[in-house]
């Protein structure tokens, strides 16, 4: 049973690396040289954006060759980290082994972009906030999964 519930983690992460992928492939062959599509009006839209920088500009002042070997070496590293970790809490309750293969696969998506394109396709953009994709929805939502998680209350063990 244990087998099993690993080899779903690991298809779910896998398959939103596919997502993500598919998403982007669709978002630079329709929306590259093209308007932004609107979905909402005035809230959200579909807009073609490279990003060469790492979340929220954090690099802006930062040489772009150097930029890249630090964006690569630190989702690169991530990897291995979120793999142990994901080993070692291998007993944890079910939404923090989601949260770690959603953190997998937020990583692997824009890491294997910045490896392959040397920058991050991102086609979602909602009124006021930056551009974004399929990969960092994932990274969002492991971390909102593991907020919750870690927001809710813990039996004592008298209750246990």
């Amino acid at each position: 049973m244990r087998k099993m519930h690993v080899v779903v983690l690991v298809a779910t992460a896998v398959g939103l690396v596919g997502c993500d992928h598919a998403t982007k492939h669709v978002a630079q062959s329709e929306l590259r040289h093209d308007d932004p599509v609107s979905i909402v009006a005035g809230v959200l839209d579909l807009r073609y954006a490279e990003n060469r920088d790492f979340a929220f500009s954090a690099l802006r002042d930062v040489p772009d060759g150097v930029k890249r070997s630090l964006a690569i070496g630190a989702a690169a590293l991530a990897i291995p980290f979120l793999v142990v970790f994901w080993y070692v809490r291998r007993a944890a309750p079910w939404p923090e082994q989601l949260a770690i293969a959603l953190f997998l696969a937020g990583d692997a998506g824009n890491l294997l972009d910045r490896i392959f394109r040397g920058y991050v396709i991102d086609f979602i953009h909602i009124r006021y906030w930056p551009i974004f994709n399929v990969a960092d929805v994932c990274l969002v939502a492991g971390a909102l999964l593991f907020l919750w998680k870690g927001a809710r209350p813990r039996p004592s063990a008298s209750e246990a």
